[in-house]
């Protein structure tokens, strides 16, 4: 049977087709990075008025490549929480439309779960239980993960995610937006211990994460005390340094926080999700770390790790239990 899931968390507007032995058909994104740039950051109404323009093309688009019409579709997935509401229910709006109008079921979806089962979609096999970390602009989250719906908070971030701590020095560097693959590519050329930047919580076994102090320690580092009149540094070694320093801060804290989780936890399987988790140093520190440990380590490919509507074939493990959403279903903007 086939699936039409609909994706508008945040920034991007998606729609993937998929079966229910999760097998992919077509996986479609518009990126709205061009309108949020010069902002530097997601601008929650710009957001929501794109995927309202974006939405229905995007369905048709992932429609053609599936080579499926509506009347192919059985059931309709939705992401419905956690993210912008205002950009959460242009698609449930949507889903909910489809899913009455064809007379077919609706499946509400979590998105950070989402995050998780992509690297089960990615593996072509059961991953779980293993541990599970989202990693994104919005959330920097461990889970223990019983199974694709049963999901255990271990420990998040007490202030900036990690993905949003990218965007903010990539903005203090001069790096555009988003910030990550900026930063990412201005650290290739850059000195990793150049500048010794703090790396919250790593004295201690909480699973808790803080990146907020790490941006500020950046900001100094490039800047000294007086940032009134600060402007981003010009291109050559400083800045390269300060990106490829951070980066490896940000790197260290989550690898050793995914350590803990699994040695706590006695699991031997990491999941990793989220935006972040396409950064290419964060990506082989795991691996190491998890060879080490003698652990299984599942990343899906990068056009899984972003935000997209395929990862939401989680919508199958709901519809196997008739987990079906109401004609009333709200966008919810927060969940942790």
């Amino acid at each position: 049977m086939n699936f039409l899931a609909i994706e508008t968390s945040c920034d991007e507007t998606a729609a993937a087709v998929f079966t229910d032995e999760l097998v992919v058909r077509s996986n479609v994104v518009a990126s709205q990075t061009d309108l949020h740039a010069r902002f530097r950051g997601v601008v929650p109404e710009i957001a929501s008025r794109a995927h309202l323009r974006n939405l229905l093309p995007v369905i048709d688009e992932a429609l053609g490549c599936a080579g499926v019409s509506l009347n192919e579709i059985g059931c309709v997935a939705v992401h419905n929480t956690p993210g912008l509401v205002g950009a959460l229910l242009v698609g449930v709006s949507a889903a909910k439309m489809l899913a009455l109008g064809r007379g077919i079921p609706l499946v509400a979806v979590n998105h950070i779960q989402s995050h998780i089962f992509a690297c089960r979609l990615a593996a072509g096999r059961d991953i779980f239980p293993c541990v599970g970390l989202v990693v994104s602009g919005g959330h920097t989250a461990l889970f223990h993960c019983e199974s694709a719906l049963a999901m255990t908070l271990m420990g998040s971030t007490r202030d900036d995610a990690a993905g949003e701590a990218f965007d903010k020095v990539a903005a203090i560097l001069g790096l555009g937006f988003p910030g990550g693959p900026a930063v990412e590519c201005e650290a290739a050329a850059g000195n990793p211990k150049a500048y010794a930047l703090p790396r919250a919580f790593s004295d201690d076994g909480r699973l808790e994460f803080s990146f907020s102090g790490l941006k500020t320690a950046v900001l100094y580092a490039c800047h000294g005390q007086d940032v009134s009149r600060a402007s981003p540094p010009s291109p050559g070694p400083k800045r390269a340094d300060l990106a490829a320093s951070f980066q490896a801060a940000v790197v260290d804290v989550l690898v050793l926080k995914c350590k803990q989780a699994l040695r706590r936890s006695g699991l031997q399987r990491l999941a990793v999700g989220g935006g972040v988790s396409a950064n290419k140093p964060l990506r082989a520190a795991l691996a190491v770390m998890c060879e080490k440990l003698g652990a299984e380590l599942f990343i899906p490919p990068v056009n899984l790790c972003t935000d997209n509507a395929a990862m939401a074939a989680l919508a199958v493990e709901k519809w196997k239990r008739g987990e079906f959403a109401p004609a009333d279903l709200d966008a919810e903007p927060n969940w942790l």
